[in-house]
């Protein structure tokens, strides 16, 4: 029987530890390398060539989204599952933009995860049942139309914008020039039809890209790093 090498990267130890532990009971299945961050889990794939990669989208620096993009630059064949608590179907969408094969929220039982992996690495398209509704549901307004206008880069340009990062920030966390940050900040409203980035950000809420709690906890964050700095 062919043993499906498998990396795993999410950014809670705990659940690692539990996932392992469900995908070490699977006869053919072998988590090889793990990471917690989407640098050290492009670093994995690098040196040990898994069979399939599954990744949370929500990782610090590097997120999923552009984890997936450098892999399949890398390489082309690359089997990746996203593997997500975002039930949103935008998120779905963008992963399978940036090449994932899957996505699976963390609300599905362990089967369908399961067969996701097997279903990934057999190169098949693969979406747990949720996020396959969603999707169907997706195409019902004029503002999820033009969210799917955006590329993977845009989209994680408006992930960022919206979670208070600053420009330089933004370029840093995903290695392009200011320049190019705040030229796709533009192409991001014009697409849109917003004016403003207050507008963006209660469009993001809107569409359920972020929520009130996170838009909140990220300011914070913003505040109490100013408050540090000399």
């Amino acid at each position: 029987m062919t043993t499906i090498r498998i990396l795993l990267a999410d950014d809670h130890a705990i659940v690692r530890e539990g996932y392992r532990a469900l995908l070490a009971k699977q006869s053919g299945l072998q988590v090889v390398a793990e990471a917690a961050d989407g640098a050290q889990a492009y670093q994995r794939f690098k040196e040990c060539s898994p069979d399939v990669v599954i990744t949370d989208l929500s990782l610090p620096g590097i997120s999923g989204l552009e984890l997936i993009s450098r892999i399949k630059q890398r390489d082309a064949g690359a089997k990746i599952l996203v593997f997500s608590m975002h039930q949103n179907p935008g998120f779905a969408m963008q992963a399978s933009r940036a090449g994932a094969l899957g996505y699976v929220t963390k609300s599905s039982p362990p089967e369908v995860l399961l067969r996701a992996i097997h279903e990934v690495y057999s190169g098949r398209h693969t979406l747990s049942a949720d996020i396959a509704k969603a999707l169907a549901l997706e195409k019902l307004g004029s503002d999820r139309i033009a969210l799917e206008t955006l590329t993977v880069r845009e989209f994680e340009i408006l992930r960022l914008l919206v979670e208070a990062r600053t420009t330089e920030e933004i370029a840093q966390t995903l290695n392009i020039s200011p320049k190019t940050v705040g030229n796709c900040h533009y192409l991001i409203k014009r697409k849109l039809g917003v004016a403003s980035d207050i507008e963006l950000t209660r469009l993001a809420i809107k569409l359920n890209l972020i929520s009130l709690l996170d838009l909140s906890t990220s300011v914070t964050h913003v505040n109490e790093d100013e408050q540090l700095s000399p």
